[in-house]
């Protein structure tokens, strides 16, 4: 269930689609989310831009009504590794995006 998730995160990141990226994420993480401030780090980030798709998935936790799912994340431009974070939960009966982050 979320690898579907984190693969339309990487796709609308390097878009810099903001519709397409937030178009899963739970009520309340959409609305903490700052579409101005989003659509800049997505004009500013090399790495928002370039998320490869050759991302390994490294293990999931549970905490309380949630499951977080870690991935080693890869560039296209640069060099190295990072630690992706998707929190997924359920909101209405529907999976939803409670978090995501690149370390």
């Amino acid at each position: 269930m979320a690898e579907p998730l984190w693969r339309g995160l990487l796709k609308a990141s390097n878009e810099g689609k903001y519709g397409e990226f937030a178009k899963n994420f739970s009520s309340s993480l959409a609305l903490a989310m700052d579409e101005v401030a989003l659509n800049h780090q997505f004009a500013n980030s090399e790495l928002a831009r370039s998320l490869s798709e050759d991302a390994d998935a490294l293990g999931i936790i549970r905490r309380g009504e949630h499951v977080t799912v870690l991935y080693r994340q890869r560039s296209t431009r640069k060099p190295g590794e990072w630690l992706g974070r998707l929190v997924l939960g359920y909101e209405d009966d529907r999976i939803r995006i409670f978090g995501a982050s690149i370390f």
